[in-house]
């Protein structure tokens, strides 16, 4: 069958899972249709280390998700993560030639702003429109028309490792797949978990993926500010292995079932049967134990999150606190202990802004894949500057694209 040219379909392509997202453009808005969730195979901390399993890890996701919508999947967007994402703020100031700003005007002032040497390893991703200052007015979101002299513009530029973008889009490439626009993945998040007044009065968006852990800090309705920290839910994962001696694949259940980011929550008789290595039969541990390895492991991951708050500078602008989002959002106490370290209101995020979500999909884990069915129908409907100047679409995918046209 072909492909319905009225689905947007979102690629996640995460440390620990690949998941697609099938969203239905309708007159109301965006319903998803379908997805496909496969365990990830040669990706660590968001990098892809083995062609070959990633690639048979997206063709399983996306069959799975063709399966539940019945037609054939031909383009995505992509997410892209990991801890060689960088974000800072620049400007350009241009002066107005007729004395009114007009849309030539608004180009030469973000080409003045994107103006910034970059090295040669490295690629633009997004080029994030904040705000417009004329003359000495700022906070203006979109000035065509305004009389002035001065015209700055305020952007927000995130570059990526130009190989990293390349794998993915070669591991994807290799399915059979077109890609579409490649989008950070806290954007994406942000696009799916956030509410506008959150954006306008500040938040910061906690990702905490399988390898590595994004933040986006948003104001005035704006990205102010991205991080991202190499370490995730696998690492507590590990710990749980280490610390009880029990084979991975159990440690990841025991952490979702048992888990909890605060030891004074659990009760201390209460105890649990753990899996260990080169033994028959589960041995049973107090649940108290499993706690006291986990919240470590939470405070550091939440004190650096603390640093990077503080670095960026908008800690006391961020009114609406905090919104952690991801699989491991879903462990018990995450935000009660969040709220003590980061001295934030905080809540978990869930997928939002789209119709036909199962019980199963409204979950953190899909926060990304549902963000990047959202961003690329924003992208696709609004042009270059997606979202009424909040967004603008990469032209990664499209350089790395020709690139290889140009090897084949």
């Amino acid at each position: 069958m072909s492909k319905n040219p009225e689905t947007i379909v979102g690629l996640d392509i995460g440390t620990t899972k690949i998941c697609t997202v099938v969203g239905e453009v309708r007159e109301n808005g965006i319903t998803i249709i379908g997805c496909g969730l496969q365990p990830s195979r040669g990706i660590k901390k968001g990098v892809i280390i083995n062609m070959d399993s990633t690639v048979e890890s997206i063709k399983k996701a996306v069959e799975e998700a063709e399966k539940s919508v019945g037609f054939n999947i031909k383009t995505v967007v992509t997410g892209i993560a990991g801890s060689h994402i960088k974000g800072f703020n620049s400007n350009g100031v241009i002066p107005i030639k007729d004395k009114e700003v007009k849309k030539g005007d608004i180009r030469r002032a973000m080409d003045a702003a994107k103006s910034v040497v970059i090295p040669m390893d490295r690629e633009v991703i997004h080029i994030l429109p904040q705000e417009f200052v004329v003359d000495d007015q700022d906070g203006i979101k979109d000035p065509l028309g305004l009389s002035g002299g001065r015209l700055e513009a305020r952007v927000h530029i995130v570059t990526g490792s130009v190989t990293s973008a390349q794998n993915i889009i070669r591991c994807t490439n290799r399915t059979g797949l077109n890609v579409q626009d490649i989008v950070l993945q806290p954007l994406a998040s942000g696009e799916s978990v956030l509410t506008e007044d959150e954006k306008e009065l500040g938040v910061m968006l906690i990702d905490i993926g399988g390898g590595t852990t994004d933040i986006a800090i948003f104001s005035k309705g704006s990205i102010r500010y991205t991080a991202v920290l190499p370490l995730g839910g696998d690492h507590i994962t590990s710990d749980i292995a280490i610390g009880m001696r029990s084979p991975l694949s159990a440690a990841e259940d025991i952490k979702r079932q048992y888990g909890c980011a605060l030891t004074s929550m659990v009760d201390s008789k209460e105890t649990i049967d753990v899996p260990t290595i080169g033994e028959n039969k589960p041995r049973p541990i107090a649940r108290k134990m499993l706690c006291q390895i986990i919240q470590p492991r939470m405070e550091e991951m939440l004190t650096l999150m603390q640093k990077e708050l503080l670095k960026s500078g908008f800690k006391e602008f961020l009114s609406a606190g905090a919104v952690i989002t991801g699989g491991t959002a879903l462990l018990k106490g995450i935000v009660e202990l969040a709220e003590q370290v980061l001295h934030l209101p905080v809540r978990v995020g869930y997928p939002q802004g789209v119709g036909g979500l199962t019980d199963a999909m409204n979950n953190p884990m899909y926060a990304t894949g549902v963000g990047l069915v959202l961003f690329g129908r924003r992208a696709k409907t609004n042009g270059v500057n997606g979202g009424g100047g909040k967004h603008a679409m990469s032209k990664l995918g499209q350089k790395v694209k020709q690139w290889f046209e140009e090897v084949l």
